[in-house]
């Protein structure tokens, strides 16, 4: 290897190495971003272990008990079928997040790997793969996971499915872009003369220099992915009753929502509160990663 390619690939060592710290040091100083990330913390504890900080079963009825307002023995009042909604809420973050993270785990994943191919290849492979996601990306992602769900029927599979679909355009253009810039690179150029393959390439040396941008989309698409499963969920093509879940919860108290707004207040507080966490450590995530913010 010649003295040219030894200090270009120590520079990119160098790089990777002082990367992560420095991201860290940014974030940190970013206050919102940290109230969002213990924010967040705090929901998920609640919701992983929610057998332990739940007070009721959520599928138990007491028809006694329904339609009660917030009291010691509910603490969030029960629903119109006698359930304990505090408990209720607990347990539907689990289907409402889970739902989230693992569509935007798959669209991140499908969605990258796509640009990844287009960006590097170029070509016919780029024209096609992109043709097809300006096509998904001209239809709003609500109305796509509508027409999506309704083909599929409900389900937490289903839904996932929907989402995944839905947000993996938007992670295909991020890694198509940030490929074109990189492929054309001193460090690529080494790698092809050392004899590596195109996918040895792009699995080790292009995702890996794209993964700051991706993470940003990331944190800033998991609450979108949220959003859009308990959208669909509220118009019956999510997760279906009586499962509990935020979107499906906000649909169940919408005919009580003049004399008891509490069923539909607190699975709504729940999704803002989620939703608005994600995008205050997105941001500061952004933020973080923005070379132009380096001194």
């Amino acid at each position: 290897m010649s003295a040219e390619n030894v200090v270009t690939t120590e520079v990119v060592q160098y790089k990777k190495r002082s990367q992560g710290p420095e991201v860290w040091r940014r974030f940190k100083k970013n206050k919102r971003a940290v109230f969002g990330s213990i924010l967040l913390l705090l929901i998920l504890i609640m919701v992983i272990f929610a057998p332990v900080f739940a007070t009721h079963d959520p599928s138990s009825q007491e028809p006694a008990e329904r339609l009660q307002t917030a009291s010691a023995e509910h603490w969030f009042g029960t629903d119109d079928y006698g359930r304990d909604i505090y408990s209720r809420v607990i347990y539907g973050g689990r289907i409402s997040i889970l739902i989230g993270f693992m569509a935007t785990a798959f669209a991140c994943f499908f969605g990258s790997i796509l640009g990844s191919i287009a960006g590097y290849f170029g070509g016919k492979a780029e024209t096609i793969i992109m043709r097809l996601m300006d096509i998904f990306l001209a239809i709003p992602n609500l109305l796509l996971a509508v027409a999506i769900s309704a083909t599929l029927g409900s389900g937490i599979f289903n839904t996932i499915i929907a989402v995944t679909i839905t947000g993996t355009p938007a992670y295909c253009r991020v890694m198509h872009g940030a490929v074109i810039a990189l492929r054309n690179m001193e460090f690529i150029e080494a790698a092809k003369a050392g004899g590596a393959s195109s996918w040895s390439i792009i699995r080790r040396h292009v995702i890996s220099n794209c993964i700051a941008p991706i993470i940003v989309q990331m944190t800033l698409r998991i609450g979108a992915a949220i959003m859009i499963s308990a959208s669909l969920s509220f118009i019956g093509l999510g997760v279906a009753p009586p499962t509990p879940e935020w979107g499906a919860m906000l649909s169940a108290g919408r005919e009580y929502l003049r004399m008891y707004p509490h069923i539909t207040l607190y699975p709504g507080i729940a999704l803002f509160l989620t939703v608005f966490s994600l995008n205050l450590m997105g941001d500061g995530f952004r933020d973080s990663f923005d070379p132009k913010l380096k001194t």
